[in-house]
């Protein structure tokens, strides 16, 4: 069963830390439940020194997946 309480939660803290990090640039902020993972797309493509500060905020695993339609993907494992 999916916990959706956790999911919120989870996305919170990530719209947190990218708005605190980056400013308000999130394209799409949404739960895959194919790969049981918070898929994240900015509106903007960051640098790679800006991937990994981005990347060193957050407490949950996440991987860096590239350039999407908008910007920068990443995705976050539950």
């Amino acid at each position: 069963m999916t916990d959706f309480d956790a999911i919120w939660r989870a996305q919170d803290e990530i719209r947190t830390i990218v708005n605190a990090v980056c400013g308000e640039c999130i394209w799409n902020l949404s739960y895959n439940p194919h790969r049981m993972a918070i898929e994240l797309e900015l509106t903007k493509t960051l640098s790679e020194e800006d991937i990994n500060i981005l990347i060193n905020q957050f407490p949950l695993p996440v991987d860096y997946d590239g350039v999407g339609s908008k910007g920068s993907r990443f995705t976050f494992y539950l």
